[in-house]
């Protein structure tokens, strides 16, 4: 019988766990040709998100948990866990189930067909209008930005087979933007539409840093387009300065004595090209701080503790 590995990755999210445990097993035992493991990588919780963990492992030996050693993030820890899975298909779904684990089901499906990927692309949800506009918009930019075909509104949420994993392992990349990299590997993907629900209980654990870092990864990773606009706005940019001073030079040979240039022009002038200068240096920043990432080639994750490996 063909394995299935499911991976949640959770951080404090003690009000879900259950839940999404028991709508997980009533799915895959409902697929009776296959056995299964659910394993839950837990970011160094601080709440009884943990304590929950231990209770499940013990009475059901298809549930296993990685323990973080501390708060490694949202984008290194599923991935991590999703290596490790050794499954002929491995699942990545989220803990505060604004995953349907029922999509499961659709997954599996498009597997049996031949798709070596299948994943779930939200194309509607019920939470706030102007969040989803904002990520709609996001995913809009992040793809006409790339260089390589993204799907938009996918937040990693599908199966890949272990082929599929087994490329993403051989990258070796310690700080993936999975996203990008399922479609950078250009395998055919079956694409799932569903309806995120709100999330019922708990907080995100998403902020602005968080989803500026999401946003940042998916540039640097997959486009050089900042770069260049950077460098043609510098020429737009002193091209246009060199014709402003050629026309204040021509008027006040014009107007010697009434023409007077101010401090204003100045101020505002100065201000502008430095805050440009800001932006472009931000943007440079970015893209060395993902080589330096690169370069140091941490482990992805450290873990504390393994439990029913």
């Amino acid at each position: 019988m063909k394995h299935i590995s499911v991976v949640t990755q959770c951080y404090n999210e003690e009000a879900n766990i259950p839940e999404i445990y028991e709508r997980v097993k009533k799915v895959m035992l409902s697929l009776d040709k296959y056995t299964y493991e659910h394993i839950f990588i837990d970011n160094s919780s601080t709440d009884r998100t943990q304590e929950l963990l231990r209770e499940l492992a013990k009475k059901d030996s298809n549930v296993k948990v990685i323990l973080n050693a501390r708060n490694f993030g949202q984008i290194r820890s599923p991935i991590y866990a999703m290596l490790q899975a050794k499954g002929d298909a491995v699942i990545s779904i989220v803990s505060d189930l604004q995953e349907p684990p029922e999509l499961l089901l659709e997954f599996v499906k498009k597997w049996e067909e031949g798709y070596k990927i299948a994943i779930g692309i939200k194309s509607q949800s019920e939470e706030s209008f102007l969040f989803f506009a904002l990520r709609k918009a996001y995913y809009n930019i992040i793809a006409n930005l790339s260089e390589i075909k993204l799907n938009k509104n996918f937040t990693g949420f599908g199966l890949y087979d272990q082929e599929v994993i087994k490329i993403v392992r051989s990258i070796n990349d310690p700080y993936p933007y999975f996203r990008g990299l399922i479609c950078d590997i250009g395998l055919e993907r079956a694409e799932i539409e569903y309806v995120q629900p709100t999330r019922k209980r708990g907080l995100t654990k998403n902020n602005f840093y968080t989803l500026y870092d999401y946003a940042m990864l998916g540039i640097t990773n997959h486009s050089k387009v900042p770069l260049r606009f950077a460098s043609m706005l510098g020429f737009i940019l002193a091209f246009g300065c060199l014709l402003v001073a050629f026309g204040y030079l021509v008027y006040k040979l014009i107007y010697w004595d009434r023409f007077s240039l101010g401090i204003a022009p100045l101020v505002i002038g100065f201000f502008f090209l430095v805050s440009m200068q800001l932006i472009f240096i931000g943007i440079i920043g970015e893209y060395i701080g993902a080589i330096h990432t690169q370069v140091l080639k941490r482990p992805m994750v450290i873990e504390k503790e393994r439990i029913n490996f």
